[in-house]
């Protein structure tokens, strides 16, 4: 699917109580049966997905939002974009839409959200599918650093697109996933100027103290766990989930081989077929 269509097909909610006025949502919500909830990473959107939210909504409602700052979400100077106030507009959002309790499928910062939503609100997370990570002390990589910086609101859309093309150079192992589909489609918020401020913000928001006073807690996690990770990823290493499956009682490793860190993308096969084994446990 292109990024036109996926666009298309979002809608949009009103969340209150973060600030001092509404936020604007933009998500997809299709398929009917138990929620699952599809949580992106930077500095991609829900668009990531595009390949696993059809299989999946044959069985399961699937909803995936673009987080505050990315994609077609609210963009404003407005806000906080760090993954504690993300799992403060999710907790929202998903109150907003009367789901009581979802099943988490996370990606990158995603995952940091929905390990956040775990400890805070154990009862909203049924199980989790974490996808190569934030946790621990393991995040920002150096080029999400060296991109928050606040000059970088200046780029012109050319040095985005630039930057964002060496990213695909490492975030895809397999050479034919990097399509010009997935490519346009993830840069696409990105290249006006208001996208541009909006991604940098995102960026300097990355904060490791959100994820580091999790470490003690991970241990009283009860929700399943399954870890897809791409053994590739130099960003977010294999050596954090081993991390994750001895600090997680009800955790376990999938490392995905000839995958780096856009796992959705690079295995869309083995992406989908084990998120499905584990929700076809419930």
């Amino acid at each position: 699917m292109n990024h036109q269509t996926f666009r298309s097909r979002q809608k949009s909610i009103e969340i209150n109580g973060i600030i001092d006025e509404s936020l604007t949502v933009a998500y997809t919500d299709v398929g009917k049966g138990d929620p699952v909830l599809l949580l992106h990473g930077i500095p991609t959107w829900s668009y990531l997905f595009h390949e696993i939210i059809e299989p999946l909504s044959e069985r399961y409602r699937v909803i995936a939002p673009d987080l505050i700052g990315y994609g077609y979400s609210d963009r404003r100077d407005r806000f906080d974009r760090s993954i504690a106030v993300q799992a403060d507009v999710i907790e929202r959002f998903l109150a907003e839409l009367d789901i009581e309790s979802a099943h988490f499928v996370a990606h990158d910062i995603g995952g940091g959200v929905a390990l956040i939503l775990a400890d805070r609100v154990p009862k909203l997370v049924r199980s989790m599918v974490l996808s190569n990570s934030v946790a621990y002390d393991s995040w920002p990589v150096d080029e999400m650093l060296t991109l928050g910086h606040p000059r970088n609101a200046k780029m012109k859309p050319e040095e985005m697109k630039e930057l964002l093309e060496k990213a695909f150079e490492f975030g895809l192992s397999r050479p034919e996933r990097l399509t010009d589909e997935f490519r346009e489609g993830v840069m696409a918020p990105y290249l006006d100027p208001e996208g541009i401020v909006s991604l940098v913000r995102n960026a300097s928001s990355l904060n490791t103290n959100h994820t580091t006073p999790l470490t003690d807690r991970l241990s009283r996690m009860s929700q399943p766990t399954r870890l897809l990770w791409g053994v590739d990823d130099r960003w977010q290493p294999v050596s954090t989930a081993e991390r994750l499956i001895r600090d997680m009682p009800h955790a376990e490793l999938h490392p995905i081989k000839n995958c780096s860190h856009w796992v959705p993308q690079d295995a869309p096969e083995d992406f989908t077929a084990l998120t499905l084994d584990l929700l076809n446990q419930f």
